[in-house]
C-alpha cells in the first residue's frame, strides 16, 4: 500500500499537503503552509486564547530564531523547555529556521534525568520561560541547570531584539529562503528523549523527512480536513504532541487550540466546547478525566478522538460512548517512528487493536520463547528515526541497523492487518516457564474495578521465578476477588497476582503513561516495612 493510493481513496475535500513536502525541512515546509492556505489565517490558539496566523508565527520564529542562534554554529543543539502553546510552536520553527536543532526537555523528569540527556545530546544552551518556570515551580530545577547550562528566557531575547534581528524577520516574512539556512531533509530536526526508565535517558534524533512523512501518513490515514480544528493538550517534549499535535496543524492547514497541561480536566472540556475541537489527542489516563468531568453535550463537536501512549481500556471506551456518544480510536507509535506507527479510523475501528500500520511502512515480527501467536515488532518507513544519541558516546547518532527498528512490543497481526498490543518484551512475567503479560493483568483488574487505576510489576520468586504484584488505587481490591474473576472469564490463574497493595495514587510520567519505576519503588518499600 502506497500513500498516493491512500491519498486517492481519501477523497479531495483533505488538507492538500503531499509527500513532495518531505522533502524539504520542517521550516521551509511551514513557509510553503502559509503561502498555500494564506498569512493572514489564523492557525494557531494559545493557551490565553489568543490567535496567532502564519505571518505572526513566521515573524516570531524569524526574529527569534535570529537571536537564539547566536553562539552557536550549524548543527549545534539548543534545549526547548517550554509548555505546549504558540511559543514551543514559534521556538522551534526559530531553531531550526537557522540549521539548529532543537532538544526538546521533559521539565517533570528531574534535574539528574535532565542533565544525562542534555549532555548526551551535547546541549549547551536552553530556551526557556519565565512564565514557565513560576507556574509549574521549576526554579529550584533551573538554578541546578544553570550551573552547567546557559539559560535564556524568551521573554528576554523578545524584549531585546536587536534592529538586525528584527530588519531580519522583516526581509523573512515576504522571502523566507532569503534569510533562514537550508537543510538537508535527511538531517536531525528535533531530538527528543526516552523515558530513561531502563538507565540513563537516550536522545532519539528525528529528521526533518521522518517528522513530514508521519504528518503525511496521518493525513492520508484519517482523512484530515482543513476545517478542523485540533485540541492538544499533550506536551511539546512527547512525541505524539510535537508531531502529530503541534507541527501537523499549521502545515495542513489545520487550527491548533493549545494546552499547556493534560492535567486540567474542568479547562480542557471547556476549551472543547468553546472552540468546538473537532480532533482531540490524548491517552487513556487523561481522556477518562475528561469524560468524567464533561456534561452530555460538551464533547459533542469532537469528530476524531484519538488515544496514544497507552492501553485504551475497554471501560473508558464504553465511558465515552455511553455518556458522550463518542467512539474512541486507538492508535499507536513510540518516539524511534516520529511517532505514529498504526491506527484505527472512523469505519475501520477494531476495539482491541491499534488498527493498521501507517502507508509506506513495511514489518515483520521477530518470535518470542514462550509467547504463541506474536511476536516482537521491527519496522521499517520513511518515519523510522535517523538514530540513537546514546550516554555512552555523546553527540553520535547511531543509525538503526538497515533501517529497522525494534520496537519491542510483542504483538499479533490479523489477516486484516489490523495490530494487537500484547505488552512490552519487559513487561512480561516469567513464572513457572509461563510467559504472562501484565497488561493482562492489568485489564482484569479494570474490568473489576473499572473506577480505578492499577499497575502490574514482578518482583523475584525463589520458587517460581517471578511473581506478580498488583498496585491499586482501590482500597477494597483483594485476590480473591481477582480469582473468583478470573474463573468466570476464563483468564489463567497465572495472571492473578500474589499480592495486592493499595495506594491513594498510581504515579504516571508527564506523558499520562504509568510511572513503573516509582511503582516498582513503592512495591519495594511496602517489602520492608
Amino acid at each position: 500500500m502506497t500513500l498516493a493510493t491512500v491519498a486517492a481513496a481519501s477523497g479531495e475535500d483533505v488538507c492538500p499537503f503531499d509527500m513532495s513536502t518531505t522533502d524539504n525541512s520542517v521550516f521551509r515546509a511551514f513557509a510553503a503552509a502559509r503561502s498555500r492556505f494564506g498569512g493572514r489565517r489564523v492557525c494557531v490558539i494559545d493557551i490565553d486564547d489568543s490567535e496567532r496566523s502564519y505571518d505572526d508565527l513566521m515573524r516570531g520564529a524569524l526574529a527569534l530564531g535570529h537571536a537564539l542562534k547566536k553562539g552557536t554554529g550549524r548543527g549545534e543543539r539548543i534545549g526547548v523547555m517550554l509548555p505546549t502553546g504558540a511559543g514551543a510552536i514559534a521556538t522551534f520553527l526559530a531553531v531550526t529556521a537557522y540549521g539548529r536543532v532543537p532538544a526538546m526537555i521533559n521539565f517533570t523528569s528531574g534535574a539528574a534525568a535532565i542533565k544525562s540527556a542534555l549532555r548526551t545530546a551535547q546541549v549547551k544552551k536552553i530556551a526557556t520561560a519565565r512564565r514557565l518556570i513560576d507556574m509549574a515551580g521549576l526554579q529550584s530545577l533551573v538554578d541546578e541547570l544553570a550551573q552547567n547550562f546557559e539559560i535564556v528566557y524568551l521573554e528576554d531575547v523578545r524584549a531585546n531584539l536587536s534592529i538586525l534581528d528584527k530588519a531580519v524577520a522583516a526581509v523573512g516574512q515576504f522571502v523566507p529562503g532569503l534569510v533562514s539556512i537550508g537543510v538537508g531533509p535527511d538531517t536531525p530536526a528535533v531530538i527528543l528523549f526516552t523515558s530513561g526508565t531502563e538507565g540513563e535517558p537516550k536522545g532519539v534524533a528525528l529528521s526533518h523527512r521522518n517528522l513530514l512523512a508521519n504528518v503525511e501518513q496521518v493525513r492520508v490515514h484519517l482523512a484530515l480536513y482543513s476545517s478542523d480544528v485540533l485540541l492538544n493538550p499533550l506536551p511539546a517534549f512527547h512525541c505524539f504532541g510535537l508531531t502529530v499535535g503541534s507541527l501537523m496543524p499549521p502545515l495542513l492547514g489545520l487550527k491548533v487550540v493549545c494546552h499547556p497541561t493534560p492535567l486540567q480536566p474542568k479547562e480542557i472540556v471547556n476549551r472543547i466546547r468553546r472552540h468546538q475541537a473537532t480532533i482531540l489527542v490524548s491517552t487513556d489516563t487523561f481522556i477518562t478525566q475528561y469524560a468524567r468531568v464533561g456534561e452530555p453535550g460538551d464533547l459533542k463537536s469532537l469528530r476524531l478522538t484519538v488515544c496514544g501512549a497507552e492501553r485504551l481500556r475497554d471501560e473508558t471506551r464504553a465511558l465515552l460512548r455511553k455518556k458522550h456518544g463518542i467512539e474512541l480510536l486507538e492508535g499507536y507509535g513510540v518516539t524511534e517512528t516520529s511517532p505514529v506507527i498504526a491506527a484505527n479510523r472512523p469505519g475501520a475501528n477494531r476495539p482491541g487493536t491499534v488498527g493498521q500500520l501507517m502507508a509506506d511502512m513495511q514489518y515483520r515480527l521477530e518470535p518470542v520463547e514462550g509467547i504463541p501467536n506474536a511476536g516482537r515488532l521491527v519496522v521499517k518507513g520513511p518515519n523510522v528515526m535517523l538514530g540513537y544519541l546514546k550516554p555512552d558516546a555523546p553527540g553520535k547518532i547511531v543509525p538503526p541497523e538497515g533501517g529497522w527498528h525494534d520496537t519491542g512490543d510483542v504483538v499479533s497481526v490479523d489477516e486484516d492487518g489490523y495490530i494487537a498490543i500484547k505488552g512490552r518484551l519487559k513487561r512480561f512475567a516469567k513464572i513457572g516457564g509461563e510467559s504472562v503479560s501484565l497488561a493482562v493483568v492489568e485489564s482484569c483488574a479494570s474490568a473489576l474495578w473499572p473506577e480505578y487505576s492499577h499497575a502490574a510489576i514482578t518482583v523475584p520468586d525463589g520458587r517460581k521465578g517471578e511473581q506478580i504484584v498488583l498496585v491499586t488505587t482501590n482500597p477494597e481490591a483483594n485476590r480473591h476477588d481477582l480469582v473468583g474473576w478470573a474463573h468466570n472469564h476464563g483468564v489463567s490463574e497465572l495472571a492473578i497476582p500474589r499480592r495486592v497493595i493499595h495506594v491513594d495514587d498510581i504515579p504516571v510520567l508527564g506523558t499520562g503513561k504509568t510511572d513503573y519505576v516509582k511503582v516498582q519503588a513503592t512495591v519495594a518499600l511496602t517489602a520492608t516495612e
